[in-house]
């Protein structure tokens, strides 16, 4: 599953939750930011340690990979994500969010190669959940500075009041 939309739309939330019932319905999970997942992988400093860390993310029934498009990598985060993929596909289960659409990933993975086929086995077979609408947060921020403003003109009035 893909959860594609703009920031503050309960992506995050979402994948959590998904993640939550697997594990309540008896399956493994694991889930991880983009950017912790690649750095860990990255971090490793022999292929036996790569491969046994590869292992962490691969051997789950149910794998969450959160905030894929926040941030850029190089080619070789690149293609630990697609090493990732690669393994699960396509006989365990995927769940990412992004905020990029899969036609600005070459942003996200500048000049990597794999970025084309990578997409290709995320898509293959997958539910695409696009969210639109505004952030919840922002929404809640204005809510927030409206009541302040509010209960500040109130107390104003008030004070305006006394003698």
């Amino acid at each position: 599953m893909v959860v594609i939309g703009p920031n503050g739309l309960g992506k995050t939330m979402l994948a959590k939750n998904l993640t939550h019932q697997a594990i309540l319905h008896g399956h493994t999970a694991r889930f991880t930011l983009a950017s912790d997942l690649l750095h860990d992988l990255a971090a490793q400093d022999s292929s036996t340690a790569l491969a046994r860390r590869l292992r962490r993310y691969t051997r789950p029934t149910v794998l969450a990979i959160d905030e894929v498009g926040y941030l850029s990598y190089d080619a070789r985060y690149a293609d630990l994500l697609f090493e990732v993929i690669t393994r699960r596909y396509p006989h365990r289960p995927v769940i990412l969010t992004t905020n990029k659409p899969f036609g600005e990933w070459n942003q996200v993975f500048p000049n990597a190669a794999c970025v084309v086929t990578l997409v290709d086995r995320l898509l293959h077979r997958a539910e695409i959940l696009a969210l639109e609408g505004k952030s919840y947060r922002l929404k809640e921020a204005q809510e927030r500075a409206a009541r302040k403003a509010k209960s500040r003109a109130t107390l104003k009035r008030k004070g305006s009041l006394l003698p």
